[in-house]
């Protein structure tokens, strides 16, 4: 009988995604031009929305027992999935080449005698080493090493608190730029950011747990909450008066070594997850690759990516795969709870073939229909200074609505 992963395990895995300078930045970003006192309500909604998506989206992959590219062919066929598949592989591909870049650039910071380029060839090794070895054998490891940076991280706020206010930040940045600070749909759209790029990942690991969901419901709240934390360490290092430096930021909070802990770290076992993820939507590509070789792989490109300067385009990156994702997860959240698709929750053996076959082909392709309308939206509204809910919300309910009338039709 093939093992089954525990809550515990969850917890300390999506605790360990959400642990990253990226999300350190959102908030940096965040603190560095929202109006004071407007930020806490946006900044708490997006984690909670987010937060939401990934529950419903990681419980599919629980109950049918599939990755998370392949819980899409019920609602998009087999070529669909395939499709996803391949725009998730190259997003993973990028954001694992941003996470390096973005650790090396904090490290570098920290006056270590090594080279960026070096530094984001030794991070991609740590990540293959990880992802060859396996989740499972790193068990033990890899609790003991969320313990440590949960205690390092916990140091880092403490005693970034009382270098400033982040009230005062957020005044002297906000009030400064007058008509240009963010707004509420702005806050909550790059809150919910991160937890939604999650998404085409989190059946990856939700489809061996033990309990679908009381695990999924786990990995979802233990990403939030430490998502939430990040983004409010990012808030105290804009407050500070550091600018968007987190390597400053670490030295004034007189954390060399252990800040060093943390940056590489929090960089190895988010882009473990990220690698790791890569192999399976590989897989779902063509069945008969490795998702450990392929994670290697991958690894090693996103080093040459890092190197080549791919962080100079993190913020768009984000919007792009929130473009993506968002309205495909509206179009398998409404087709798998609502209509057909979601019948088969069972038997575990033939899972992949029956949701492959669990809708016929215009079905499939009017959910295609749905979410490229979804994206549509999103690319004009993002374009757009401020849009009441925000791009993503937009770009969900219209998939949703069109996936859903699909479904009445059907019925």
């Amino acid at each position: 009988m093939e093992k089954r992963t525990s809550l515990f395990t969850n917890a300390v895995i999506w605790f360990g995604v959400a642990v990253s300078v990226s999300e350190i930045e959102a908030g940096i970003e965040i603190g560095a031009e929202a109006a004071p006192g407007s930020l806490w309500l946006p900044l708490v909604l997006g984690h909670i929305v987010g937060g939401i998506f990934l529950f419903f989206v990681g419980l599919i992959g629980a109950r049918i027992r599939v990755n998370a590219m392949e819980t899409t062919a019920s609602v998009y066929g087999t070529y669909g999935s395939k499709f996803f598949a391949s725009l998730n592989l190259f997003q993973l591909v990028a954001w694992i080449a941003v996470l390096n870049a973005q650790g090396a650039s904090v490290l570098a910071g920290l006056d270590l005698p090594i080279s960026f380029p070096l530094t984001c060839v030794l991070l991609a090794v740590l990540i293959a080493l990880w992802v060859f070895v396996g989740l499972r054998r790193f068990a033990k490891v890899t609790t003991v090493v969320m313990a440590v940076l949960a205690v390092l991280l916990a140091a880092l706020t403490v005693k970034l608190f009382g270098t400033g206010s982040i009230s005062a930040g957020a005044s002297s940045s906000g009030a400064d730029s007058a008509g240009h600070a963010l707004g509420f749909w702005n806050i909550f759209e790059i809150s919910m950011a991160l937890p939604l790029s999650w998404l085409p990942v989190i059946s990856d690991y939700t489809k061996d747990v033990e309990k679908p969901v009381r695990a999924t419901a786990v990995s979802a709240i233990a990403y939030s909450i430490a998502s939430f934390w990040m983004y409010f360490i990012g808030l105290e290092i804009a407050s500070a008066g550091v600018g968007n430096d987190i390597a400053k930021a670490i030295l004034l909070a007189g954390l060399g070594i252990p800040g060093i802990v943390i940056v590489v770290l929090s960089t190895v076992t988010t882009n473990f997850l990220a690698a790791n993820s890569a192999g399976e939507s590989a897989k779902a590509i063509v069945r008969r690759l490795n998702p450990k070789i392929t994670g290697v792989v991958v690894s090693a490109i996103s080093a040459l990516l890092a190197i080549s300067g791919i962080m100079d385009h993190y913020i768009s990156f984000l919007y792009l795969i929130a473009s993506v994702f968002a309205p495909m997860a509206a179009v398998l959240l409404v087709s798998f709870y609502f209509g057909k698709a979601g019948a088969v929750h069972t038997g575990e053996e033939t899972a992949r073939e029956e949701i492959a076959c669990a809708s016929g082909k215009a079905f499939w392709i009017w959910n295609l229909f749905a979410w490229l309308a979804g994206f549509v939206v999103y690319q004009v509204a993002v374009r757009l200074d401020s849009v009441p809910l925000g791009p993503t919300l937009l770009a969900v309910i219209v998939s949703a609505a069109l996936a859903y009338a699909r479904v009445l039709v059907k019925r």
